[in-house]
């Protein structure tokens, strides 16, 4: 618990100097709102009795000074309001920057099991709910007990017994503002999981519009849309109806305070125990210490709200990497691109049951390896093994002879290059969609490497060729095209090491032709992983593995494997 509060004060840090002028800013403010009413009285009571023109002097001077204070006040607030909510956002963007930063080390195991709206969350209203108690809990806190224990000692002096008749309201109005401030917050956070269902629902309405035009079900979709904007007009008409109860009754509670002192007054006005001008005091404070009540009983709540999205915010920062570079990780400079897997065993969640079993495998720098097998016998597994997407559970894998555990982590993933079938490209143009293979690639290497891929020719004949926009995820391009471009990618990266993951299984036997030639043409001098369903892409390899649940069953050539007639010969002639 300890820990938690040093990192979240840690946070003020950078910005000790804003923060203490905020403060301070904040207890002028609430200060000059106390000093005001109190020239009212001295006004009222003293400058107007006095003789000549004396009287008409000082009311110009006081007027002066309120007008001065007033000026203060105004920029204190404005102080507050601006710089304050300025430094909730640095904070903010603090926060913001170490969690992204957190989320690119976590490895494919932690992805495996989240939602990405989820993850979207605690970069956004998690971190919104942090920053407003970051800059408005110190402050509100400040400004509300000065105004309240500061009004209490004021009115007290002139008048204890009023005093008490005043402040007797406030336990009221406080439980009051409590009961309905919780109901009204809870309303609200249905209301945010509400908005939240329907984002959801447009969201997956409008990426899968071409399956629902191709049903015709514009109808149905409206019906669904329908529905939940049914559920959330009704959760707002709850959330408004706590928010009329609570605004309307504090209100009427503060009008009560008014009463209550005026009858009072007026009583002890008769019985000359009061003056007027001390009852106009009393009637001038009594926004002095109503509002600090709303404001405190508000405090409560974004304390929950914040300290809540603080704690989900640690949770993910306390997941530590399973995969990082070891203390003694050596950089790689020159590959010549042996890899050897040694007795290596994996398997996927808490109860391993394994994928690969005690697989030993030498592949030599430069050669083609095919990887067959039946769908989910560890054909993806293995060659996700090799850039350490995942970390082995058993055994150790090589590469040119070091143990891939031993190498600095971005050295290891840079000399390899991966072709999928599932092709993610960015929404950014075709240029720099390339350019992500290597970031500080110039143009000209960028067309290059477009021309090796066959993607040259389709490019150019876009409406804006290189510079054109490709939509979110390539929609405005073909399957073939979207897998040039990702090999385009591969060949600008230049690595010594490719794993091509079932990529033309997506795709046309037209596109597949073209592809498969670029992928021929980027595998020269390299060594080579694919992994292929299609039989038939794979007959030129060097050497063909066959993966079942036992491990390696079988290697050899195409025709070797055919001779021996056994689970490859089934898998070919089926």
């Amino acid at each position: 618990m300890e820990h938690k509060w040093k990192k979240l004060i840690g946070y003020y840090k950078p910005y000790q100097k804003l923060f203490w002028t905020d403060m301070l800013f904040a207890l002028t403010g609430a200060a000059v709102t106390l000093i005001i009413p109190l020239i009212v009285r001295y006004i009222t009571n003293e400058v107007v009795y006095l003789e000549g023109s004396e009287p008409l002097h000082q009311i110009i001077k006081l007027g002066i000074l309120m007008m001065g204070l007033v000026a203060v006040e105004f920029f204190c607030n404005f102080y507050i309001a601006y710089y304050g909510h300025l430094m909730g956002a640095k904070m903010e963007h603090d926060m913001r920057n170490e969690i992204f930063s957190h989320y690119q080390k976590l490895s494919f195991t932690f992805y495996d099991n989240q939602k990405v709206g989820q993850l979207l969350s605690r970069v956004t209203s998690d971190l919104f709910d942090i920053s407003e108690l970051l800059h408005h809990g110190p402050e509100d806190i400040v400004i509300s007990l000065i105004k309240f224990i500061g009004s209490f000692v004021i009115l007290f002096q002139i008048n204890g017994t009023l005093t008490l008749v005043a402040y007797a309201f406030i336990p009221v109005m406080a439980a009051y503002a409590y009961y309905f401030n919780k109901k009204m917050k809870r309303a609200f956070k249905e209301n945010r999981a509400k908005i939240a269902d329907i984002n959801s629902q447009i969201e997956d309405s409008l990426s899968g519009i071409r399956v629902v035009k191709s049903f015709a079900n514009e109808a149905e979709e409206m019906r669904k849309f329908r529905q939940g904007n049914e559920r959330f007009v009704s959760t707002k008409r709850t959330s408004y109806r706590y928010m009329g109860w609570f605004h309307s009754g504090l209100g009427a509670l503060t009008t009560m305070v008014t009463i209550g002192v005026l009858i009072a007054g007026a009583v002890m006005l008769t019985k000359g125990k009061l003056v007027v001008t001390d009852l106009i005091t009393f009637l001038l404070y009594i926004n002095n210490f109503t509002e600090p009540v709303k404001k405190l009983i508000n405090f409560t709540e974004q304390f929950q709200n914040g300290y809540s999205g603080y704690e989900r915010f640690l949770e993910i920062l306390d997941i530590q990497p399973d995969i990082k570079d070891a203390p003694d990780a050596l950089p790689l400079d020159h590959v010549k691109g042996d890899v050897e897997f040694e007795d290596v065993s994996f398997g996927y969640g808490e109860k391993k049951e394994y994928v690969l079993n005690h697989i030993n495998l030498k592949v030599k720098a430069g050669e083609y390896i095919a990887i067959v097998g039946a769908s989910g016998g560890g054909k993806t597994t293995l060659c996700s093994l090799i850039p350490r997407f995942y970390e082995v559970e058993k055994g150790r894998i090589l590469l040119d002879g070091t143990d891939i555990r031993k190498i600095k982590l971005k050295d290891l993933r840079d000399h390899i290059g991966i072709v999928q079938q599932d092709v993610y490209l960015f929404m950014e143009n075709v240029m720099e969609n390339i350019r992500y293979g290597r970031p500080d690639a110039t143009d000209e290497e960028v067309v290059e490497a477009a021309k090796r891929a066959n993607a040259h020719e389709f490019i150019m004949e876009l409406p804006d060729g290189y510079q054109t926009d490709i939509g979110q995820r390539g929609v405005k391009l073909s399957g073939g095209q979207k897998q040039r471009l990702s090999i385009a990618r591969v060949f600008l990266k230049n690595p010594p090491i490719l794993i091509f993951d079932e990529a033309t299984s997506a795709l046309d036997n037209e596109s597949e032709k073209i592809v498969q030639h670029s992928l021929e043409e980027l595998a020269k001098n390299r060594t080579t992983f694919v992994i292929a369903h299609r039989l038939s892409t794979i007959r030129n390899a060097g050497k063909i593995l066959v993966l079942t649940e036992n491990g390696v069953e079988e290697q050899g050539t195409h025709e070797e494997l055919l001779r021996q007639n056994g689970i490859y010969a089934m898998l070919y002639n089926r």
